[in-house]
This record gives structure tokens, sequence and C-alpha cells, in this order.
């Protein structure tokens, strides 16, 4: 447990500046047409993408490289650089360990006088507070983009040297705590996925030769009924997209923003499939294969396109469907043709995939497990909430 004193957290008498009066800020470039720049070669140049990122705070590796002569027609950036997405997910700071050269999708930072720890000025870029800024200088239609011009203006806080560090070092230990219950869960996911091929081997190879039927004959599969915007209501029965069942299938809780009224869902009861308890779920747009197995504690209806639904049967276990599904669901989207407007699972696509024909008994001595590992993650689950909560309770003390 970490142990934080009021006083560590008050940023009184900090002085703020404006990111240009203290760091250069330049632009990406990129040499066209790219491909032609692309090499295999060890002596190439690291070609920095959004790709190149994850959760952590620095970028350490590339998947691709330039030639030398593509360095004349881009940025060249080094260790200890900073960059800034300034399109699609606008706003995301990262500390380059290595040297490359960046598109124009990046910005790069470069704390010229060493004003900085540069951790603490990685959560200060971070912040909510600096997120809202560069949001609110942020131009465009559907994309948002940020240029230098708009980075040099915001203002942020630049404490003594020593200040940066005891914070950087308090958020880096509660920030370690988060990435470690992050792994946790992580390993448990990845213990039940072993456990499913140990049991009933890979579905897609199917090396245990199981006899294979498709989907559409031992399911019922299916949509909703449509519902029309004017049929939303300020209260009433929840009425589900790919955004809640996300939020649900992590375990998360939802922030239901649309309603049918008491009346019309009752309509569809009468008339239409409705989910009931151990039903599946499957987001079939968007984020493509998201599932939540229906708990049946409370009504709501869903909209026909996002979602399909999977009625629960004799013939097989929720839960044991539901990681089969996974991984039927992984491989029809590696087949998606790339590069098209628009990519969705269909109803049709999931009537026609091959399923084991697994004894029931086999498939809840699979679901006991799963229900026994889902323990420990609610427990380490708890754990995450607490330090995000912390993290989060920090990062606005000292940020806004």
């Amino acid at each position: 447990q970490i142990r934080i004193c009021r006083d560590e957290v008050m940023n009184n008498n900090w002085q703020y500046r404006k990111i240009g009066d203290i760091c250069t800020v330049e632009r990406g470039g990129s040499p066209r047409p790219i491909d032609k720049f692309i090499t295999e070669s060890d002596e190439g140049v690291n070609w920095i993408k959004i790709g190149d990122t994850n959760d952590s705070m620095y970028i350490t590796e590339t998947a691709q490289k330039i030639i030398p002569e593509g360095m004349k027609k881009s940025r060249y950036v080094q260790p200890g650089d900073f960059l800034l997405s300034n399109s699609m997910s606008f706003g995301r700071p990262y500390i380059l360990k290595i040297d490359g050269c960046i598109h124009d999708g990046w910005l790069v930072l470069r704390d010229k006088d060493n004003s900085f720890d540069k951790r603490f000025l990685y959560y200060c870029l971070s912040s909510k507070s600096t997120f809202s800024k560069f949001k609110s200088m942020a131009v465009g239609g559907v994309v948002n983009n940020l240029n230098s011009d708009m980075v040099r203006k915001v203002e942020i806080p630049v404490p003594p040297k020593d200040e940066q560090n005891r914070i950087a070092d308090l958020l880096d230990s509660v920030n370690e705590i988060i990435i470690k219950r992050k792994q946790e869960l992580q390993t448990l996911d990845d213990l039940v996925k072993a456990r499913f091929v140990e049991m009933f081997g890979d579905p897609v190879i199917n090396e245990k030769q199981w006899t294979r039927l498709t989907l559409g004959d031992i399911c019922e599969i299916g949509s909703s009924k449509r519902v029309f915007e004017k049929d939303y209501v300020e209260s009433g029965v929840p009425f589900f997209r790919t955004k809640e069942i996300v939020e649900l299938s992590k375990g998360q809780s939802i922030s239901t923003e649309l309603f049918i009224s008491e009346e019309h869902f009752s309509e569809l009861k009468n008339k239409y499939v409705v989910p009931k308890k151990n039903d599946l779920l499957i987001s079939a747009v968007g984020t493509i294969g998201a599932i939540w197995i229906v708990d049946g504690s409370f009504d709501f209806y869903f909209k026909d396109g996002n979602l399909i639904i999977i009625k629960s049967s004799e013939q097989f276990n929720s839960v044991y469907m539901k990681y089969l599904l996974y991984e039927l669901v992984d491989n029809y989207k590696k087949g998606m043709s790339t590069g098209t407007a628009y990519s969705a699972l269909t109803i049709a696509g999931l009537k026609k995939m091959l399923v084991y024909d697994v004894p029931i008994e086999l498939q809840n001595i699979f679901s006991d497990f799963v229900q026994e590992v889902d323990k420990s993650k609610v427990v380490v689950q708890k754990a995450l909430d607490e330090a995000q909560l912390l993290f989060d309770s920090l990062m606005q003390q000292y940020f806004g």
C-alpha cells in the first residue's frame, strides 16, 4: 500500500509556462510515396508509427524501417524526445528510447533547457487537464488535429526539479501496481485459454478430430426488431449497442445512454426474441467479437445490426460457447478483406461456423474451471480498480 501525505500533493506556488517557451515543437514529415522508402535492411532507419506504441510511456522498437535517403524528407528524432500524436488518437504522449524518423501524424517536443524530469512531463501531458486544452484547440471534423502552434500555446506547470522527481516517483509506484494487476488478469485469461485448448484442442485446426456441426445446426441465431430513434425515451428499459456489450464483456460498469419505454418493451417481448439468462450477445460492428453472457438480472433490448443474439440451448454450455466463439470469431476477422469501408460479423457468417460436437459433461467441467478462475479475477480486478482510482486522484490533484 502507498501512504500519501496531503502536503505531498499540493501544487501551490507552481510556475506555469507555455510549452513553446520551454520546449521546441516540430512536426514530422513523410517521404512519399512511403512504400518506395520502406526497407528490411539492418542499415535502415526506424520508421515510428502509432502502431509501435502500447500502454507503456516509452517507444522502444518499430515494425518498419526506411532507407537513409528518406531522412531528408522526414523528421529525425532521438532517445529522450517526446512524441505527441496530432491526429486520430490525438494528444497522446510517448517518450522515445530509440532514434528514428516520424511522419506528419506526430509532433516532436524537445525539452531544450532540461527543465523537466521526463516522467513528470509525460504525466503532465497525459493528464485530463492538458488533454482538455489540446481538445479545445484541435481543429477538424470527424478527426481532430493538432499543430505545432497550438501545442506551443498550452500552459503546463513547471515545479522545482526535485519536486518533479518526487511526484514522478509516486505516480510511477502506483502505475507499476496497475501494470502488475493488469498482467495478473492477462495471466488468468491465458490460463483459461490454455485449459480450453488442453481439453478441446485448437478450435480452428481441430487436431483432436471432434465431429463438427455448424453453429446454425445447434443454435438459434438472430437479431432484434428494429427500434427507431423516435422510440427512445429519457428513462425506461436500457437499449444496448456495441458500446454497452463491450463494457459488459470486460466486467465494467455500463453507462447506458439510450432507453425504450416499458410499454414498447412489453410489445417486443410478446412478439419477438428478447434476451434471456444464458443467451449470448456478440458485437457485430465496430469492436467485433465482444461477447456477454446475459445474466438475467435486468430487462434490456438491443440494436439490430450492432449485436447478434445466440439463444441458449441444452446442446451447449454458454461459458464453453463463449470461449469457443472467441477463437472462431478471431479467425473470422482474420479472413475479412482489409481496406474495405465497412466490415461486420454477419448472422450468416456465424451460422456457417463449424463447432465441436463435444459432450455436455466436458463443457460443464470447463465452465466450472472458468468460474473458479473468475473468482480470482474479481479479487485482482478490485485491486486494479483501487489502484486506478488512486492514480486518477493523484493526477487530478497535481494537474487538475
